[in-house]
């Protein structure tokens, strides 16, 4: 059967028709969520090459990943009944590496150079620092790094840059960033923003070379183009000068990325630098119900920075979305694992359905707790389970060394964190001359001195000083409570100087905080007690197989990572000012502007249901907080709401707090046995008064022991049911 080329253009809407037929000059796609992006990027070059009859050699289309990149060629190849391997696709980086190994001997770049990962240039940082006479104790390597690779991303190369330093800070980055790139030309390496970088350079120092590329690319695709950073933006602008036909796709909506140096600009601004810019909106969405889109629409619709659309469809009503405001962290994961278990008992979705999505790792430790302690299979995407990150695998190795310091692993974890000039080479020495006294590492430091032959003074000293640390530390133990004895390893290790002195501390250290604050339920235990009983329930969290990806499971992921996904059901935690926006936006509009579109972006993610969760009080962070609702709740018209939980209340009204005299309070006293709608039934074992409210202390029978405020937490009096013992 002959192939006709207009099948290209069956099943295409009359927006997406027009999005792939319009292929002279620059074009921008406006594509809303779910608006079949990526189908009309892979018709609109099927339809260059089957249609227009244009060369596949003469055309390049960027994918922001590899995975998009095999996915648009695997569609390609189903949609042409042909491979195309004379088309250039590929990200960025690899587009550009292949560039400079054909062309990079102009500005003296071997082809085969060696492409440096973050480690790599880590320790090449740190050389730097030592070879300009810099202390990396003083000059993080880490921020370092991290401000090169943001004056990379905006096109500035070492001179460039000093002409913008405006700090002593600015100057030694600039020091080091003169001196990194020496090292890296001698050792005939570039890292990867070097990939683009050097790109732009070339093409710049050598127009003959630009000049070829340009006559060779007739069509220029550009994906997620909202995503782009200054030095990406420049070099499409160089390799479309020619024949200026660029076709960029994205959406300002999904803009999120700054915190990678992408700029919202590059797309916003696109039609300033081409005046004849044709402007396709894709907004039939043909992923979500009309709710869920009426929902987004009304978030998104208060930012000022972006390309007003419409986004429509053809798909059902749909229910509305379910707000659900709980007491604290730990009821909003109850309520979510509960949810979950409904919705699939019921047959409306399964566990591979949902996703429960959130604005910072730290918050995924509640959620891990509740699936694992009520037995739901989930999945954590794109990181680590929360037990098993690194830092609060260091402090977790801490205080099993203080509980058992006959743990060797753990000893050998934290000798050296943070640093304390104790190296490989003498933990290898301690470690053999411990086997061959048969005792532990922890006595084995206790009798360094007495090793044949002897470590140097300064080690000695070193291993002397740990060892006092840690029986200093020891002591307390047995004295302090769980969460104080976080408190004292944190300020006798310098653990937090040493986090926060890292490209990504911070958000490391809110996970550190989260654990401490998770250490608070223990403090009715003794200090042994309470470490024994901790360390136990953190090995069975941290210890379990992983689970099968094949077999239901929910999803656990970031918003961030969530970008490009799709859900029948999507959860979203942490719907409080302070958390989602986050603290650190309230300051600056456009990144409050940001914080709205991350929300825009987890609602749409959603086909079916959404539920947006809140708490009353958060331990987040190290504390416990009252946070108002999220302003992004009060967008949401209240026609479009049905609530859900523990109270069935309005929540549109700018209330700071609940007031005690909304629910009738009841009189309670200890040993009286209450019923909680969600923790079930339990016996009152302390109570105590909070102005004209009553704070109540519970055990449940299934739950543990809660600590509750009386005017929130939906309790009622029962009688003593006869199989329950306190």
């Amino acid at each position: 059967m002959a192939f006709n080329p207009m099948d290209i253009l069956a099943g295409l809407n009359p927006a997406q028709r027009q999005a792939v037929q319009t292929i002279q000059g620059p074009l921008l796609i406006l594509a809303g969520p779910g608006s079949g992006k990526t189908r009309v990027i892979t018709h609109r070059v099927a339809y260059l090459i089957k249609v227009c009859g244009i060369n596949p050699h003469r055309i390049m289309a960027v994918t922001f990943t590899n995975k998009a990149a095999n996915e648009m060629r695997e569609r390609l190849e189903r949609l042409l009944g042909q491979t195309s391997e004379a088309l250039t696709l590929g990200t960025f980086h690899a587009i550009c590496a292949g560039i400079l190994r054909r062309e990079g001997k102009v500005i003296g770049l071997d082809p085969r150079f060696v492409i440096y990962d973050e480690e790599d240039q880590l320790t090449l940082i740190k050389q730097s620092l030592l070879e300009v006479r810099l202390d990396p104790k003083h000059y993080t390597p880490r921020a370092i790094q991290s401000a090169i690779k943001a004056a990379k991303s905006r096109g500035l190369s070492p001179k460039e840059y000093a002409h913008q330093t405006h700090s002593y800070f600015d100057e030694v980055v600039h020091r080091v960033y003169e001196h990194y790139q020496q090292l890296l030309t001698r050792s005939q390496a570039v890292d990867f923003d070097d990939l683009l970088l050097k790109t732009v350079q070339l093409f710049a120092e050598h127009p003959e070379v630009l000049n070829r590329y340009q006559s060779r690319y007739l069509h220029i695709l550009v994906d997620e183009f909202q995503d782009t950073n200054i030095t990406q933006y420049i070099l499409i602008k160089q390799l479309a000068g020619k024949y200026r036909n660029i076709c960029v796709v994205g959406d300002p909506d999904q803009s999120i990325y700054s915190w990678r140096f992408a700029d919202l600009r590059n797309i916003l601004s696109f039609e300033k630098d081409y005046p004849d810019t044709k402007v396709v909106f894709l907004e039939q969405n043909y992923r979500s119900t009309k709710t869920v889109l009426e929902i987004a629409s009304h978030i998104i619709s208060a930012n000022l920075k972006r390309k007003p659309k419409s986004l429509w469809t053809e798909n059902e009503t749909g229910v509305a979305v379910a707000i659900v405001e709980t007491y604290s962290e730990d009821e909003e994961a109850q309520f979510v694992v509960g949810e979950i278990e409904k919705l699939a008992s019921d047959g409306e979705a399964s566990l591979r359905d949902c996703a429960v999505m959130y604005r910072v790792n730290a918050q995924s430790r509640a959620l891990e707790e509740a699936f694992m302690r009520y037995g739901v299979p989930y999945k954590l995407v794109g990181g680590t389970r929360f037990y098993q990150r690194r830092e609060i695998k260091d402090i977790i190795a801490y205080l099993r060394v203080l509980h058992n310091p006959s743990d060797n692993i753990s000893l050998m974890r934290i000798i050296n964190i943070p640093g304390r000039g104790i190296g490989q080479r003498t933990l290898a020495e301690l470690s053999a001359w411990a086997r061959s006294q048969n005792i532990s590492l922890y006595h084995a430091l206790k009798a360094s001195e007495e090793k044949e032959p002897a470590f140097t003074p300064r080690t000695t000293y070193a291993l002397n000083t740990f060892f006092n640390l840690m029986e200093e530390l020891r002591n307390k133990s047995k004295e302090l409570s769980l969460s104080e004895l976080v408190d004292e390893v944190l300020e006798s290790t310098g653990y937090q100087k040493y986090l926060l002195g890292q490209e990504d501390g911070e958000e490391r250290w809110e996970n550190v905080l989260e654990l401490r604050a998770a250490t608070e339920e223990y403090g009715g235990l003794s200090p042994e007690e309470a470490l024994a009983t901790f360390l136990e329930k953190v090995t069975l969290v941290s210890d379990v197989d992983e689970l099968d990806e094949k077999a239901e499971a929910v999803t656990l992921i970031t918003l961030h990572q969530a970008k490009g996904l799709e859900f029948p059901v999507v959860f979203i935690v942490g719907m409080e000012e302070g958390v989602l926006p986050h603290r650190k936006s309230f300051d600056d509009p456009e990144e409050i502007e940001e914080e709205r579109r991350l929300c825009y972006v987890g609602v749409t993610r959603a086909q079916k249901q959404v539920y947006l969760l809140r708490a009353y009080r958060r331990s987040f962070l190290g504390g416990s907080s009252l946070n108002p609702p999220s302003r992004f709740l009060k967008d949401i018209p209240p026609h479009l709401v049905t609530i859900k939980g523990l109270w069935e209340e309005e929540l549109f009204a700018p209330v700071a707090a609940p007031s005690p005299r909304r629910f009738t309070l009841l009189s309670l006293k200890i040993g009286e046995h209450v019923h909680h709608k969600i923790f079930g039934e339990g016996e009152v074992i302390d109570c105590s008064r909070m102005g004209d409210d009553q704070v109540v202390t519970v055990t449940f029978k299934e739950a543990g022991t809660k600590k509750l405020l009386l005017s929130l937490a939906p309790l009622k009096k029962v009688e003593k049911a006869p199989e329950f013992r306190s």
